[in-house]
């Protein structure tokens, strides 16, 4: 099994947009935005952060992408993240997630923050190992009133 993580151009909207959705249907709630996601609704995160795709034997399975948080573009939010349902069980995600950090490492980023549904809480523990804190200070932007509060965490960067 070949593994790739590439940095998503433009033209990958579409793709993003599909991965996603493959990705999160009956694993995350379905008052997630992630479930109607579009290439209109991508392609303004790859314009404004980035992403990147996971490649295995050169067929997309995988995405993520991080937005600027703050003004000044120095902490980044990663959104989005997500592995196709037939490639579950494999650790893969966390390809996506050192390809995001390495990359906001050579961009002096000074932290990243990201939101677990509730239903995903478990997964804490995963990012422990990659430094990530659970950051009850932080509330999500763009979270919808009527869904319960995601649970964000938040690693910073020496």
């Amino acid at each position: 099994m070949k593994i790739v993580v590439r940095e998503a151009v433009l033209d990958d909207a579409r793709l993003i947009a599909d991965l996603t959705r493959q990705a999160w249907a009956g694993k995350v709630a379905a008052y997630s935005g992630g479930h109607t996601e579009t290439e209109a609704t991508v392609l303004p995160d790859l314009q404004q952060g980035g992403a990147f795709i996971l490649m295995i034997d050169d067929k997309p399975v995988g995405c993520a992408r991080w937005l600027p948080e703050d003004e000044n573009g120095n902490v980044w939010k990663i959104r989005r993240m997500g592995i196709l349902p037939e490639y579950g069980g494999h650790r893969l995600s966390e390809h996506l997630l050192e390809a995001i950090i390495h990359h906001a490492h050579t961009c002096d980023i000074s932290e990243l923050h990201m939101a677990l549904y509730p239903e995903h809480e478990r997964l804490a523990d995963v990012y422990a190992v990659f430094d990530f804190h659970i950051a009850p200070e932080l509330e999500f932007s763009l979270r919808d009133s009527l869904a319960p509060p995601p649970i964000m965490l938040r690693k910073f960067f020496d």
